[in-house]
């Protein structure tokens, strides 16, 4: 059997083949081992395979003396929520993300309520590979609870970020596309708290997804067509484990996951400029593959913006570092620090609806009211993770005369364009990035890598 792959904070495998009980017992373990005392939270993806591994990580971790409560069907922000409100020494987030349904996964979260970083999670790998867990006594077993409310924090955190009444009054009409995943749990309840009327498409989270769950133009296309017919206001499309968002105009308009943080971004620099929120122009952090909308947005407020390398974890890392006002990545993960230093598609959706209220703007008006100079492609090709290092030497020498930045995986600067090459954290592939001014130029670039690779 191969090892599943692991990145900085979890790993992910197919599972029956890399991912079985005993990895996840041994994988926790680990993560025992390296965290301070006290209880973990469990949560997981509505994936059928989650359940099993779920009974696999309590039972590890409860052999290792450990208390674990279970708070079942969750999306991944709701984790980082329940990690603080429980005084928690971490948590274990059972999810594949956008995944296909064989896969699942382990993500690991620190008693600060957000994904481990770099350094800890080199420990957790380290005693994963190297020491067996040394398991209690009968009378030193952990106790397994199950969580009375995994929801009502996590709405609560959002809703003190907008205008609550303001977004209540318009009734917007909204679709949700949950696809039978976790984001389905708190989904209805947040949005009807916002007084707006839902429809929910995959609302049982049962892991049976009705499209290829990564939530891109071409898995959407059918949510785009029930959009253009039911006459709503805005469409909000998650992954399964619900820290990713896209989101869909009023016309059926696939707009771009590159959208929601710039769509956040955008509205919250401009209720803090005009003082309509208790926040500060601070910094903004971006990963290196984000769309320089985001930038130009910066500029227009005049408030410092840094890249970092791409992972939710390195994103968050510079954040603090940076003291951010906000942060996230392009693949429709706003990071709101209000809230928790977690992707969040229920930051995305609040901020959304708060800024259609307080502009009076249709989401289509406010996607043209952005900075919207480029097109940035995404492509991806399969290749062994350990033949990365030579082929991204390759292609440096090959753009030698060029600007080159090895911060993550190798990033081409052609001057009115960028181009990004990277392996992948949790597949065995390459992406391929490029954002030019226009989708031609950016197509061309993809082809120079992809003939270079």
């Amino acid at each position: 059997m191969s090892e599943p792959i692991i990145s900085v904070a979890g790993l992910r495998g197919i599972i029956g083949e890399e991912l079985n009980p005993d990895v996840a017992m041994r994988y926790a373990a680990a993560f025992s081992a390296t965290s301070p005392p006290g209880m973990f939270v469990i949560t997981r993806d509505s994936r059928p395979s989650g359940k099993m591994l779920a009974s696999a990580i309590h039972a590890s971790l409860n052999a290792l003396g450990r208390a674990t409560l279970d708070a079942g069907i969750a999306a991944t922000p709701t984790l980082g929520i329940l990690i603080r409100q429980y005084c928690a020494a971490g948590g274990i987030q059972i999810s594949a993300s956008h995944n296909p349904s064989e896969f699942n996964g382990m993500k690991l979260f620190s008693a600060e309520g957000r994904v481990i970083s770099k350094e800890p999670g080199s420990r957790v790998l380290e005693q994963y590979k190297t020491t067996k867990p040394q398991w209690v006594t009968y009378q030193n077993v952990g106790n397994h609870s199950v969580c009375p409310d995994a929801t009502a924090a996590h709405i609560e955190a959002v809703l003190k970020t907008v205008d609550v009444q303001a977004i209540a009054d318009r009734k917007f009409r909204v679709l949700l596309d949950s696809n039978h995943g976790a984001g389905a749990v708190l989904g209805a309840k947040f949005l009807r708290k916002l007084n707006c009327e839902v429809t929910i498409l995959g609302e049982e989270p049962d892991g049976r997804f009705a499209h290829t769950p990564e939530p891109t133009s071409d898995n959407l296309t059918g949510i785009c067509n029930k959009v253009h017919n039911a006459g709503v206001d805005v469409a909000f499309c998650q992954d399964p484990d619900a820290d990713r968002l896209a989101v869909i105009t009023d016309g059926g308009n696939y707009i771009g996951e590159e959208y929601t943080v710039a769509l956040c971004m955008d509205h919250i620099f401009y209720s803090a400029s005009k003082k309509e929120r208790n926040r500060k122009l601070g910094p903004m952090v971006i990963n290196c593959a984000t769309s320089r909308m985001c930038e130009d947005i910066a500029e227009k407020y005049g408030v410092p913006i840094f890249r970092s390398a791409v992972g939710e974890a390195n994103v968050v890392e510079m954040m603090l570092a940076k003291g951010a006002t906000f942060g996230g990545e392009g693949n429709g993960g706003p990071i709101d620090p209000a809230v928790g230093y977690v992707r969040d598609s229920f930051v995305g959706m609040a901020q959304i609806l708060d800024a259609m209220a307080s502009t009076g703007k249709t989401i289509s008006e406010l996607v043209r009211a952005l900075p919207k100079h480029y097109d940035l492609v995404k492509r991806k090709m399969t290749v062994e993770l350990a033949k990365v290092p030579a082929l991204l030497d390759k292609v440096a020498l090959a753009y030698k005369n060029l600007p080159c930045d090895r911060m993550d995986g190798l990033r081409i600067d052609h001057g009115d364009a960028w181009v990004l090459l990277r392996g992948s954290n949790t597949e065995p592939i390459i992406r391929i990035f490029a954002e030019a001014p226009t989708q031609e130029r950016a197509e061309q670039l993809c082809d120079e890598i992809k003939k270079l690779v």
